[in-house]
């Protein structure tokens, strides 16, 4: 794996090093092991939840060291003991990785990933694991229900104030990969390529001496092509303002309050009795999903959203898990994985090693199998693909790739799938073979 200057190392959970420690003493750590990422449920009633943050994951895997800043840390607290602490310092994954490709659907129990390698290696990777996956999962598919929403029309992400300062910058990636157009955050443009864009606020025509004045600099900065914001006042004057000083090839113009099907469709009229009938309308205001569809009628050219995006539109997180799922046997090196899974009241496991894959009929999706006794091949599309081989990174890809998949994924899922009402997943998990779920006993 590179090898990154900024540790992911401490991005980690106290009980994971509980764990390492006591496996570490107990002869367990080096019992070769097989962990899972899946969510038992789609939240809200959703039909499809989007899988993102599989690029960012892979980065932060490669900078999973223990460098002495961090075993300082570790050993200060009482983290660890020397065992650990020797343990930690020379620490590289050096398992596999297996996982669903960033911009696939997913639904209950897909095994969006699978980690393969020693206890002592897959079990300190859980918190890295499911803070990346568990956060950009939640955007991505809400993004997605968004862009679904918005039909033809662009939207911009826009959450940066309404969310943590490095949350904003995943956020917009996992956006982008659903489907928005363009982002306001910089950092996301530099670092993975995202188009940006952007307006301007109330405060800069405030701060000028009358509205007229502000879209006069504005224009004079920024060209004919802007957009000027006209809903700081009242909103038919400052469409005339608008017009009057940047004509009628004024590129648009937002709105970000009131009655916006009511207003659209006014401030539409109105532009085009003044002759500026290529100028956009923008509209922005804590739109969500369901805001965005309720304005298919009105005659907007985009949107921008920012705290629903940012907040998974009231789904934060996709309530993925990491799980045991099978581990060596008692043989020792070498003897057949056993499945293992818990037996908790409400939280129960389905043990072993899944694989998964997509099956069609009709070129459309009707079945996510899951199957424990080997790939089912030739019955569809293999979802599992390798991340990690032998602890070296090779399923770094393109955003752009990414993006292309969830748009390929979508048209591939019934035409159902993409309602908003809540529902049932769009289509079923089927587990393969059918039987009750493995239980590990006491040993």
């Amino acid at each position: 794996m590179t090898e990154h200057a900024a540790s992911t190392a401490l991005l980690t959970d106290h009980y994971e090093l509980t764990m390492l420690r006591a496996a570490l003493h107990s002869g367990v750590a080096g019992r070769r092991s097989v962990f899972e990422v899946f969510a038992r449920h789609l939240p809200h009633g959703r039909r499809y939840g989007v899988v993102a943050g599989t690029g960012r994951l892979l980065e932060a895997l490669a900078s999973f060291r223990f460098g002495e800043p961090e075993l300082d840390f570790v050993r200060a607290a009482g983290l660890a003991d020397e065992a650990t602490l020797d343990f930690l310092r020379s620490y590289r994954f050096s398992g596999d990785i297996w996982g669903y490709a960033e911009g696939e659907c997913y639904f209950p129990g897909s095994p969006i990933l699978v980690v393969e390698g020693t206890f002592a290696e897959a079990v300190i990777l859980e918190t890295l694991v499911l803070s990346v996956l568990n956060h950009d999962c939640a955007i991505a598919s809400a993004a997605s229900r968004m862009v679904t929403a918005a039909g033809s029309r662009p939207l911009i992400e826009m959450g940066s104030r309404r969310t943590h300062e490095l949350a904003a910058v995943a956020s917009a990636r996992a956006a982008y990969l659903a489907g928005f157009a363009t982002t306001s955050n910089l950092r996301a443009g530099q670092q993975y390529g995202i188009p940006t864009s952007g307006t301007s606020a109330h405060s800069f025509t405030l701060v000028h001496d009358g509205e007229q004045d502000a879209f006069r600099v504005q224009v004079s900065a920024l060209g004919t092509g802007t957009t000027l914001l006209v809903d700081t006042y009242d909103v038919a004057a400052a469409v005339r303002k608008a017009v009057e000083v940047a004509g009628p090839d004024l590129g648009a113009v937002r709105v970000d309050s009131g009655d916006l099907p009511v207003i659209a469709s006014q401030v539409r009229s109105l532009l085009d009795e003044l002759g500026a009938k290529r100028t956009r309308i923008v509209l922005t205001g804590d739109l969500d999903e369901l805001s965005i569809a309720a304005l298919a009628a009105a005659p907007a050219d985009g949107y921008g959203v920012g705290t629903s995006l940012v907040t998974g539109s009231g789904v934060p997180t996709a309530a993925l898990v990491y799980k045991l799922v099978a581990r060596e046997g008692p043989g020792g090196p070498g003897s057949p994985l056993q499945p293992v899974a818990k037996r908790s009241v409400g939280k129960p496991g389905r043990g072993g090693r899944k694989w998964a894959t997509r099956v069609s009929r009709r070129g459309t999706a009707v079945t996510e199998l899951i199957t424990t006794e080997g790939p089912a091949e030739g019955r569809g599309r293999a979802l599992l693909r390798p991340l990690v081989s032998g602890g070296e990174i090779s399923g770094r890809e393109p955003l752009a790739v990414a993006r292309d998949r969830h748009r390929a994924a979508l048209d591939e899922l019934p035409a159902h799938a993409l309602s908003l009402a809540r529902g049932y997943p769009a289509i079923p998990t089927v587990f393969e073979p059918d039987q009750p779920d493995t239980l590990n006993g006491e040993s």
